[in-house]
């Protein structure tokens, strides 16, 4: 394949990831699933060219997202977890014991979402009380069925990738032979 393709094939998927994430100022209900929509497009990277050139997706997916999608908490979410997870999923999957890909995913995906947490903390500016309910510390409420939806999430992007080996593979190769 060309250079050429690599370029174009990445500019195609990252467009369609960007207007994915333009969706979220239309759509202000699907703040979390558009983001995580848009990240499944990196899917495609990994497979048709490499984890580089999907890496470089996610980069431009990222940075237009920041300056032009009206919900930031939408861009955010990208930035800094759904836009890469797809990427990393294919990096920890090819660990050969299933007990380290299991504490890698999970220890990046807490790392995100307390990073998100703080960033939020800080660039809003709201007291740590505000999250406090009948003296029930809501985030930590929060990361324990955030980790139950991350399961989810993991096994759905586990059957997309089946589904797009199965489906689409076989489409773009010969498309790609051509």
């Amino acid at each position: 394949m060309s250079r050429t393709f690599y370029i174009t094939f990445s500019g195609i998927v990252a467009a369609l990831g960007t207007a994915v994430m333009l969706l979220a100022g239309i759509i202000p209900t699907a703040t979390y699933a558009l983001p995580a929509l848009a990240g499944v497009f990196a899917i495609a990277v990994v497979i048709e060219l490499n984890i580089g050139w999907a890496f470089a997706v996610y980069a431009v997916t990222g940075a237009i997202s920041a300056f032009a999608v009206a919900d930031k908490e939408a861009a955010l979410l990208y930035i800094l977890f759904f836009g890469y997870y797809p990427i990393m999923k294919a990096i920890f999957e090819r660990i050969k014991n299933k007990i380290v890909q299991f504490v890698l995913k999970f220890a990046l995906f807490n790392a995100a979402a307390v990073g998100a947490y703080y960033l939020a903390m800080w660039l809003l500016k709201l007291p740590e009380d505000a999250f406090v309910i009948f003296g029930v510390r809501l985030p930590w409420v929060l990361l324990i069925l955030a980790n139950a939806v991350f399961i989810i999430y993991d096994f759905g992007l586990s059957g997309l990738v089946v589904l797009y080996v199965k489906r689409l593979h076989p489409l773009f190769s010969r498309w790609m032979r051509k």
